[in-house]
């Protein structure tokens, strides 16, 4: 799946199918009198009645092109042998990761004159055989796109297999393809699970002549519900539609696959599409929650980046094989939702050792505590537990709490288990901060630390330190350490912060460290990262929120866009705000899931807006707007549907440090939910 850079090609694909999301938005094929016929199977006996081949026992791991290269001339034989090469010198290969898979565009936009598919001689020279045995030379595997219908879903229009199946199977069989993914565009309106079903048996069929077997992916967007059918048709099968490399829709997605963990297990998974960890969308803390959250998923992981190009912290980040074990898990278990108050997300998994993978997510703008207990993870009770943070690499031992400060948009990854050698590890020490991280420069902030103790066992010779940016003043007001720590004490330090006069409105990093040493001499220490906003305070007066500096923005769709509408892309690519033929000068342009956080700094009194559905996308979308006020939902508009005019809306703001503008999908997907907060005004 994958979006074009214009809107008004996205309509015409959506024109074209019979209903739903798209996986790859491109041009429709010709309307068709009726669906291209399907080219006749072999006899039964060839093909079997499920996929219980034993491929895919666990999730499938490789690289696909789309996300980094997209249809540009660099996606070649050259750059596919280059990723090849990238995986087993920098480990990945040992890491699990086994296949290459090419995705739209390796193909001419014509068949031949018997029908068959055509590499592109210059992207591929030497044809995809060539390709997938210098794939296969290095120990690995490649893989293959086409689409369910008579075009892929490129706007160049490349053949798709709708009527090809059995000759378009054999190909990749004959090449030596070993993954198919097989998406959704120009289908014609033939029934999903026919058109799967067909490619499914085809597959069969081809690997019954070549020995080939092929992983099957079902690029479905989840438009038909194909984990409630496909379990015995491919391998895998996508739940969602297309991420983008940012937060709001890695987020999205997210929420969308997270209550599926029924449907998943060895040889059948949720998709939740490829990895964007790498492109630059994101921080590296928001890379690291996302590869986090997809192995608790047991979903495939799918590197998205251009591997050439990687930084040392994306390949830290894809090679990190303690996290790849929780994914790769052979008891196949999704991990399932314990709790999601307040953006604070507790996800477990079952693992076959018998230990329990804990991810404490923190989706919010700022640090939260998040926090469960290993009875509530579904282990048995025990006098002390381990537990292995899998991204710092260290095991600590616990009464039984498992909790954390987690930074904003951060996740904390741990394997809890009733190890009985849990006594050589030090206590597990939690680290927290309390007051407002938003700075006025030259104005002192009060905050208060905490160091916990966690462990079943004492924390000695406790010590704890802030530090901030050089130039600011950090200074301790109460003692900051302590000779003994027992268990479910803390230690609570206040400190006075300030920024130097004239220090520019940005985000800073602040660093609380604690130190102690376990019972038994062991030394140990714990990071907790964070982020400090030097802000400016509101005008007094009336001021359009498109004018004034936000605090932080998460959109679905490209950026968030001041005074115009969401266009998606890159910034300044929207329209004039215009709502049911209103047009709109001032405002905030905005795409479902979308959040926009301001400072008000207690001075200011009301939030008000004219709210509703851009036009600029036809008859499509519904959203629900609100305001929230450090944290508490102040006002909502409810649903709102493109054919609505805008709707008035406002919040009494009044003793609030920060408000927040959310955007939500209206339950009908997230797909053409273009929101304006038109003339939205603040009143200090």
């Amino acid at each position: 799946m994958r979006r074009l850079h214009t809107r008004t090609a996205r309509r015409r694909v959506v024109g074209a199918l019979t209903a739903g999301l798209l996986c790859t938005f491109g041009p429709a094929a010709p309307a068709l009198a009726a669906p291209a016929p399907t080219v006749a199977a072999p006899a039964a006996a060839d093909v079997a009645p499920t996929v219980d081949d034993g491929l895919a026992l666990t999730p499938p791991m490789g690289f696909n092109n789309w996300n980094s290269t997209h249809c540009r001339a660099e996606f070649n034989e050259d750059m596919v042998k280059g990723i090849a090469d990238i995986f087993v010198e920098k480990g990945l290969k040992d890491a699990g990761y086994q296949y290459v898979n090419l995705d739209d565009c390796w193909a001419l936009q014509s068949r031949d004159a018997n029908g068959k598919l055509v590499p592109d001689p210059v992207r591929f020279p030497n044809g995809i055989k060539a390709v997938a045995d210098y794939v296969h030379s290095r120990g690995l595997k490649l893989g293959i796109y086409t689409s369910a219908g008579t075009k892929t879903c490129n706007e160049a229009g490349f053949p798709g297999a709708l009527g090809h199946e059995y000759s378009d199977a054999q190909q990749f069989a004959d090449w030596g393809v070993d993954y198919l993914k097989y998406d959704n565009c120009n289908n014609q309106g033939v029934d999903a699970r026919l058109r799967y079903t067909t490619m499914r048996d085809a597959l069969l069929a081809a690997t019954g002549t070549t020995g080939r077997p092929i992983v099957y992916s079902l690029c479905e967007w989840g438009q038909n519900k194909p984990w409630e059918w496909a379990s015995d048709v491919g391998h895998l099968w996508r739940t969602t539609g297309d991420i983008s490399d940012n937060w709001g829709s890695m987020l999205s997605i997210l929420k969308q696959n997270l209550p599926l963990a029924q449907y998943a297990g060895p040889g059948h998974w949720n998709d939740p599409d490829m990895l964007e960890v790498g492109n630059g969308g994101m921080t590296d803390t928001e890379y690291r929650s996302h590869f986090s959250m997809w192995s608790i998923m047991a979903a495939p992981l799918l590197i998205g980046s251009d591997l050439r190009d990687a930084s040392d912290a994306t390949f830290d980040i894809l090679g990190n094989k303690e996290v790849i074990a929780v994914d790769q898990d052979p008891l196949g278990k999704q991990g399932t939702v314990l709790s999601s108050e307040g953006g604070r997300w507790v996800v477990a998994k079952e693992m076959k050792d018998g230990s329990r993978t804990v991810a404490l997510f923190n989706e919010t703008g700022s640090a939260q505590r998040v926090a469960t207990t290993a009875r509530a993870a579904g282990l048995p009770a025990a006098g002390a537990y381990t537990v292995r943070d899998l991204w710092q690499h260290k095991s600590y031992n616990t009464a039984g709490t498992i909790s954390a400060t987690v930074p904003a948009h951060g996740t904390v990854l741990v394997r809890v288990s009733t190890d009985a050698k849990w006594a050589k590890n030090p206590p597990a020490v939690e680290l927290g901060l309390d007051g407002g991280l938003l700075v006025e420069a030259g104005k002192p902030v009060k905050l208060t630390s905490t160091v916990t103790d966690l462990g079943r066992t004492a924390a000695a010779q406790v010590s704890v330190k802030l530090s901030g940016p050089a130039g600011w003043a950090v200074k301790a007001t109460s003692p900051a350490g302590t000779h003994t720590l027992p268990t479910g004490r803390s230690l609570r330090t206040t400190w006075q912060v300030t920024a130097p006069k004239g220090t520019p409105a940005d985000s800073y990093d602040l660093t609380l460290k604690a130190s102690y040493r376990s019972p038994t001499g062991v030394r140990a220490e714990n990071v907790l990262p964070l982020t400090a906003s030097v802000v400016v305070a509101p005008p007094a007066g009336v001021s359009s929120l498109g004018d004034l500096p936000w605090l932080s923005t998460t959109n679905g769709w490209g950026p968030v866009e001041r005074n115009t509408s969401n266009g998606e892309n890159e910034a300044g690519d929207g329209n004039p705000m215009t709502v049911n033929g209103v047009v709109y000068a001032k405002g905030l342009g905005v795409h479902a899931d979308s959040s926009v956080e301001y400072y008000t700094g207690k001075a200011c009194e009301t939030v008000t807006a004219q709210v509703g559905v851009d036009d600029e996308e036809g008859d499509d979308g519904s959203v629900a707007f609100e305001i929230w006020a450090d944290g508490t939902k102040m006002a909502a508009s409810g649903v709102l549907s493109n054919a609505q005019a805008a709707q008035a809306i406002s919040a009494d703001v009044r003793g609030a440090q920060t408000v927040r503008l959310v955007v939500t999908d209206g339950g009908d997907g997230s797909t053409s939910d273009h929101g304006d907060w038109a003339d939205a005004q603040l009143t200090c």
